[in-house]
């Protein structure tokens, strides 16, 4: 049984930094893509970042220079540093991973076939 459990969300100020970890079992995730993907209510689930099996990120431009994908393969887990926080940047965050696509990674959220539960992140202004 595949499972990704999520920590270290929270609240945070604007302009302050959190690192969400995705911890894997029953699954390699440097065997597939794994990414973040995010949340907010009433809006459309978001990529935020993803890793392939080559190791080559990708972000959107909402994000990039903010945060950083990042895996340990040693410790199966999967991390996000989410640097200089915005208030926009309130939502759940997802990590998930897609086995089926030889380790590309899509940039639509429903072919990724492995969730985890996600972790709240909320910044104040």
């Amino acid at each position: 049984q595949v499972r990704l459990v999520e920590s270290g969300g929270g609240s945070v100020q604007a302009g302050g930094s959190l690192r969400l970890s995705c911890a894997a079992s029953g699954y390699i995730i440097n065997t597939g893509c794994a990414g973040w993907f995010r949340q907010a209510p009433g809006k459309e689930r978001e990529r935020l970042a993803c890793i392939d099996t080559l190791g080559t990120t990708r972000y959107p431009e909402s994000v990039k220079g903010r945060f950083t994908i990042s895996r340990d393969n040693a410790k199966n887990t999967l991390y996000l540093q989410m640097n200089s926080l915005k208030p926009e940047d309130t939502a759940m965050y997802y990590c998930a991973a897609d086995s089926r696509d030889g380790g590309y990674c899509p940039g639509d959220w429903r072919r990724y076939n492995f969730w985890g539960q996600g972790t709240q992140v909320t910044v104040s202004s």
